[in-house]
């Protein structure tokens, strides 16, 4: 079942007959989206967080790494008043995702992308993959697979300057 859940979420991610992933690099404007978080609030990224520097992790539950990075995410932004973490989940339905979230105890919320439309426009073709973005809306730092919590830090204290 996990590998014909990883290849829906890559045929949706590269899918045929559509648009080509996005090139979004440091220092690109971030993708604006709308999406409900996992609690039923409507998300308009990147309004809602105006001003405050974000965090967007693209993450699926069958992705060896996602579950212990988000956990060591977690630790890092306990440390750092003012940092906002987005979880979005590429292609998975709500019931998979509050499951996983639950199991994980994290303290920041995860936004719903089950088309995978969401992580196509920010070009994003393996998970997980992670954005730094700035109050201003612009990508500041990307991390491509997996990291450890030296980088993450490393990462967010530059988008904190």
């Amino acid at each position: 079942m996990k590998i014909l859940s990883i290849l829906v979420v890559a045929l949706a991610l590269t899918a045929c007959g559509g648009e080509p992933p996005a090139k979004l690099n440091t220092g690109a404007a971030a993708p604006a989206f709308k999406t409900v978080r996992l609690d039923g609030a409507a998300l308009d990224f990147p309004a809602a967080y105006a001003g405050k520097p974000v965090v967007l992790r693209f993450w699926a539950d069958w992705c060896k790494f996602c579950e212990p990075e988000m956990k060591l995410i977690d630790t890092v932004r306990q440390r750092h008043a003012g940092l906002e973490i987005l979880a979005v989940n590429a292609g998975q339905d709500k019931a998979t995702i509050a499951a996983f979230m639950q199991k994980l105890g994290v303290g920041y919320p995860a936004a719903l992308d089950e088309s995978s439309q969401i992580a196509k426009s920010y070009g994003v073709v393996g998970l997980p993959t992670t954005y730094f973005i700035d109050g201003q809306g612009v990508v500041r730092g990307k991390i491509v697979g997996e990291t450890d919590e030296a980088l993450f830090e490393r990462q967010v204290q530059a988008l904190l300057k």
